[in-house]
């Protein structure tokens, strides 16, 4: 038992350290795996049904750590591992490209930041996965509810990235696509 929580668990669910976080990682994979996962709210009451004492930023955390990813299956946003296939079928090859597979992306530029623009709720996601993935010219992001700023340092680098981006999304080519 912790005796910080009252709580019963896994060795070291609730406790600090390596060896609680490693446990609950492989729960939250075990968790979206097995069912549908919709929110963080909803993995954090299932993390403590498991006796994992945890707050919405620990939730927040774990997710990008296993670099899960929304995709749609039943007609819900569910989370999803790494590879896992979306309603659509598509495994891809990063977190990135089944965002970009998945998500219609409306690309603006000003200066040098470029404006992609998401359905609403998703922008965080597509700047973790811009962030995780191996596009490296940008300086950063920075993501809203609906919008993420890719910002850069020089012309050349915005230029580069762009054409990779593009690349990943199947040359931009496609419908709700600028």
């Amino acid at each position: 038992m912790d005796e910080r929580t009252g709580r019963t668990g896994p060795a070291g669910a609730g406790g600090p350290g390596r060896a609680g976080r490693e446990a609950r990682l492989r729960v939250i994979e075990e968790l979206v795996s097995a069912r549908p996962v919709t929110s963080q709210r909803e993995l954090g009451a299932l993390l403590e049904a498991r006796g994992f004492a945890v707050d919405a930023a620990t939730v927040s955390r774990d997710l990008a750590a296993l670099g899960l990813v929304k995709v749609m299956r039943d007609g819900r946003r569910v989370y999803a591992l790494p590879g896992a296939p979306s309603e659509t079928g598509r495994a891809g090859g990063s977190a990135l490209r089944r965002l970009l597979d998945d998500l219609p992306i409306t690309v603006r530029r000003s200066g040098l930041t470029l404006l992609l623009i998401t359905l609403p709720g998703m922008a965080s996601a597509l700047a973790q996965a811009i962030d995780l993935s191996e596009l490296q010219e940008q300086e950063g992001t920075l993501a809203g509810e609906n919008t993420v700023l890719v910002l850069f340092a020089d012309e050349a680098r915005m230029a580069s990235w762009r054409e990779r981006f593009d690349a990943l999304r199947g040359g931009g080519e496609r419908e709700g696509r600028g």
